[in-house]
């Protein structure tokens, strides 16, 4: 049987993130054939493929047009973590906290470091344990205010039981007061006490 997956035009780590659910959906045998616009994308496949002991290969068919190849073998092995270059923060555990004080990710072109970050908080809510905390200050507060990308995605994040905070100061500060979109107002105290007593912090 064979299932294709057309991933072209998603933004990491959603290519993997979809080929990892369908595997886990598949049953042995299947043939997952992924499309994909980039050679990112396609290292970040093999990574996942490897890690489930999963059967492998890909062909470019043009530019950019990469075809994946994973055979699903049922054999996956449950101590491997997902290893896509932008998934490399590890897997939260219990009272891991996730302090954002950016909109963007990393240093350099900014429209870039905000589709990292975006990324980043979708990643967040695709793994198997949710982190305690994401603590959200300075420019990391206009990401749970309406008109945000991510809005939708920490929403997800409370859901599964994540606590959401925003720093109330900051808010005023750039005139969000009034479009927190998710979560819920803290102060400084909260988020040091928060910090101070994390088994984990992730800075992304």
């Amino acid at each position: 049987m064979e299932k294709t997956i057309d991933a072209r035009g998603q933004q990491c780590p959603k290519p993997v993130i979809m080929t990892k659910k369908a595997m886990e959906e598949a049953a042995p045998g299947t043939v997952l054939l992924v499309q994909a616009d980039n050679e990112t994308a396609v290292s970040n496949l093999q990574k996942l493929a490897v890690s489930q002991n999963a059967e492998y290969a890909s062909v470019q068919k043009g530019e950019k047009q990469y075809e994946v190849r994973i055979t699903v073998t049922g054999e996956g092995r449950e101590d491997s973590a997902l290893q896509p270059a932008d998934e490399d923060c590890c897997l939260p555990e219990e009272d891991t906290v996730v302090v954002i004080s950016s909109d963007k990710m990393g240093e350099g072109d900014e429209a870039l470091g905000r589709t990292l970050m975006k990324g980043f908080i979708y990643a967040l809510t695709q793994l198997p344990v949710p982190p305690k905390t994401v603590l959200l200050y300075n420019g990391g507060a206009k990401l749970s205010c309406e008109g945000s990308d991510s809005v939708e995605d920490l929403r997800a994040l409370e859901q599964a039981g994540t606590a959401v905070l925003t720093c109330g100061t900051c808010l005023n500060h750039y005139g969000l007061g009034e479009k927190l979109a998710a979560g819920t107002v803290t102060n400084m105290y909260v988020i040091a006490e928060t910090q101070a007593e994390a088994a984990k912090i992730i800075r992304p």
